[in-house]
């Protein structure tokens, strides 16, 4: 879609460029792969800021773990040069997949932006949250400032962004990368958005921890000693929606249905994680 009230593209290519231009103005926008923010209409944005051209490398592996660039294609997730010992790997995978858009999408669409898009189905955000990823976050007036994407995504379309802040990278830690994981996805069809999204954890310590997306306005993280007893951690999950950030509903599904899928999930991981 045109934006045509758009009258000034900025490519940055320094923080500096980058603070002075994007100061959490309500008619400036950041555009990295643009593929949410060219897809509805923007009759408020004037300026883009092309994070592009600050040229950041898409990822980076290290001893502690996985580093993702804001502005790493989606599709790029492939290319990551996994260790033997990264048994999440297969995580990458099935939520790229969960993503609803075609591989052509996935090409140019970024993880940054999927996560600070903050919809209830933003894959990416499954997939950081689900492995205890950090933002690291530029705030206006320099430093770094660190919050678990967990707590980044605050509700359908809301962030803790403080205004002029940016999404720099997600850092995964090797510990959530060594787990073992286990993956459910509800749609209402076999290439529809993400209704409910349930991942399972297994640390090498035997700790569990399981991550609810799409079925709730946010993610909701539960975390447990050991594998728990499947009908613990249901009434658990149960509870903590109910007195957290309620279900979720919109157009790809009512809430009873999301409820009893994510539940049924929940009680599914822990089989096969035990």
């Amino acid at each position: 879609m045109d934006l045509t009230t758009v009258e000034t593209i900025l490519p940055v290519r320094d923080r500096a460029a980058l603070a002075g231009a994007h100061r959490g103005a309500g008619d400036t926008a950041l555009l990295a792969g643009g593929t949410w923010l060219f897809s509805v209409p923007q009759p408020h944005l004037r300026t883009l800021v092309d994070l592009t051209a600050l040229g950041w490398e898409p990822f980076e592996v290290d001893e502690q773990g996985l580093r993702i660039a804001a502005t790493c294609p989606i599709g790029a997730l492939a290319d990551v040069p996994f260790a033997a010992d990264w048994a999440a790997r297969p995580l990458f995978r099935q939520c790229t997949r969960a993503l609803l858009a075609s591989f052509k999408v996935r090409a140019v669409a970024t993880v940054g932006g999927n996560v600070c898009t903050a919809l209830p189905a933003g894959a990416m955000t499954s997939l950081t949250s689900a492995l205890d990823g950090v933002a690291e976050l530029w705030p206006q007036g320099g430093g770094v400032r660190r919050v678990p994407v967990a707590e980044l995504v605050t509700g359908d379309g809301r962030t803790a962004l403080a205004p002029g802040e940016v999404l720099r990278a997600v850092r995964l830690p090797v510990r959530a990368l060594r787990a073992t994981t286990a993956f459910r996805r509800l749609s209402r069809a076999r290439l529809g958005r993400s209704a409910a999204l349930v991942v399972g954890r297994r640390d090498e310590d035997g700790g569990f921890t399981l991550t609810v997306t799409a079925s709730t306005p946010r993610p909701l993280v539960l975390r447990h000693a050991a594998v728990p007893a499947a009908a613990e951690l249901v009434a658990q999950l149960e509870a903590a929606v109910e007195d957290g950030p309620g279900w979720f509903e919109d157009v790809h599904g009512d809430l009873d249905w999301r409820r009893a899928g994510t539940l049924r999930f929940a009680a599914e991981v822990v089989e096969e994680l035990s």
